[in-house]
């Protein structure tokens, strides 16, 4: 199976990729993830996409497009995935489409998941991450036994210089502009699939589940 999740950052993509690649067994691609671990790697990729996301700007496409055609072509000549995080362009989107013509491949859903946008504040602005081990933390929905101190490995709990609320407005408004028409152009094709995502994440799979399914 290949799907897209789409949404807002802070939606919930990379926790419903996790918990539906236990469910469903696809793949999940996270272009976030390959993008930190190249920025802390200090890779020519890294070095060159680190300013645009401390400025919650988007990556230029042609680097997110090589980076993920590249991934893919690992998945084999007939891969599954969840793709968290791309496209978040029409370009990309556009060279997603031909990268799968191009292997006689269709993509199956587009699942969009819908949050107000005070509460896509509250969640990134309340993440914080261990500088050591990578462990992730909520200060309200899923906080440390000790404050600022991980659970895992006592590492120091830091606020990503993307969870930053100003940071964080920023993303938000770069989404509205660049990755919104995302849902247009999938309407169009039929694949579209428009999740409510709000209240816990097995709830919020269950109600992808049911759609993709073709339970509701």
């Amino acid at each position: 199976m290949r799907i897209v999740l789409l949404g807002p950052p802070g939606a919930g993509k990379g926790t419903q990729a996790k918990l539906m690649h236990e469910r469903i067994g696809a793949p999940h691609i996270s272009t976030g993830d390959l993008l930190r671990a190249a920025v802390a790697g200090h890779s020519e990729l890294g070095v060159a996409a680190q300013g645009y996301m401390q400025r919650g700007e988007l990556v230029p496409d042609p680097v997110v497009i090589g980076m993920i055609d590249e991934r893919l072509q690992q998945n084999g000549a007939n891969p599954s995935f969840m793709l968290d995080g791309f496209p978040r362009t029409v370009t990309q989107a556009e060279a997603l489409q031909a990268f799968l013509d191009g292997r006689h491949i269709p993509l199956d859903h587009v699942v969009s998941l819908q949050v107000p946008r005070d509460e896509l504040i509250r969640r990134l602005s309340g993440r914080r991450t261990c500088g050591q081990c990578g462990a992730m933390y909520h200060i309200s929905s899923e906080p440390s036994r000790v404050p600022g101190v991980c659970d895992r490995c006592g590492g120091a709990l830091l606020q990503r210089d993307d969870d930053r609320e100003e940071t964080i407005r920023a993303r938000l408004e770069v989404y509205d502009r660049s990755t919104a028409p995302l849902a247009a152009f999938y309407d169009a094709r039929g694949l579209l699939r428009e999740i409510d995502g709000t209240g816990s994440a097995p709830q919020v799979l269950e109600r992808i589940m049911a759609r993709i399914d073709g339970r509701a």
